[in-house]
């Protein structure tokens, strides 16, 4: 039987605003990338949402960006990589403070945005995270997708989870068609459903040049920030259970992919 993850990035509001509908979507992930405050999340909102996950049981992840609050993280910055890694180490160890109140542990990190985007073909920017993961939890998996930062983190000995992104349009190489190219992002719910199935059971998806892509996706991110989310992610994990797959936390899928019970 397949195992996969489901991951969505939770507590990006900021202050008295919100994004998403995390209460829904704690019901249907096992796993939450959690905005760290560089580019959107707070202190009460950090609390309340690893507080959330704790008691349902979601793996905690720490998600660190840009310090680009203003353009959510989605704009490209001139940092070196030792700023890289330094705001990732921040970030990183606020999220980790949360957890440890919370009787909790951050069980996985994957870079958010722009930065998110860089370190799959930056290599002073993905040696930069995963020598800030590694420094402060060498068990901290790393969510990625093919390309430098999954090379990093596995030189380290980091354990590697690739994900898998269903509503995105994908180039040849593997990398994400950019959000400014027409088609990089796809909005057709029974297009995203079978292509997530595809993607898991298959090991396949079909780039935006209409070739297979083979791809081991350990977990599938679900967005949660745009309308109908909750019900297309509702959608999804039910599509998948009825395909015979499990849904877990990333560190069980892992552990699953190594016979480890």
């Amino acid at each position: 039987m397949p195992t996969v993850d489901l991951v969505a990035d939770l507590g990006e509001g900021f202050g008295a605003y919100s994004i998403g509908d995390d209460q829904a979507l704690l019901e249907i992930v096992s796993s939450a990338n959690i905005a760290c405050g560089f580019h959107a999340g707070d202190p009460d909102i950090m609390n309340a949402t690893v507080a959330q996950c704790v008691r349902t049981g979601v793996g905690i992840g720490a998600h660190p960006s840009f310090p680009d609050l203003r353009g959510f993280g989605r704009r490209a910055m001139d940092l070196t990589a030792d700023e890289v890694r330094n705001d990732v180490i921040y970030q990183l160890g606020a999220l980790t403070a949360f957890a440890s109140y919370h009787g909790g542990t951050v069980s996985h990190i994957a870079p958010h945005g722009r930065l998110g985007n860089l370190v799959a073909t930056r290599r002073d920017y993905a040696e930069a995270v995963a020598d800030a993961a590694f420094r402060v939890n060498p068990e901290l998996i790393v969510l990625a997708q093919d390309g430098e930062l999954a090379t990093a983190a596995a030189g380290r000995g980091l354990p590697v989870a690739i994900v898998g992104i269903a509503d995105r349009a994908y180039e040849d190489d593997g990398t994400l068609v950019p959000r400014s190219q027409p088609g990089a992002v796809i909005h057709d719910p029974a297009v995203i459903v079978e292509r997530t199935v595809r993607m898991v059971c298959d090991g396949l998806i079909t780039t935006a040049s209409g070739q297979d892509l083979p791809i081991a996706a350990d977990t599938v991110l679900l967005h949660g920030d745009n309308p109908g989310a909750v019900d297309l992610a509702r959608r999804i994990r039910a599509e998948l259970i009825r395909a015979g797959v499990r849904i877990a936390p990333v560190a069980e899928v892992l552990r699953a992919k190594q016979g480890v019970s």
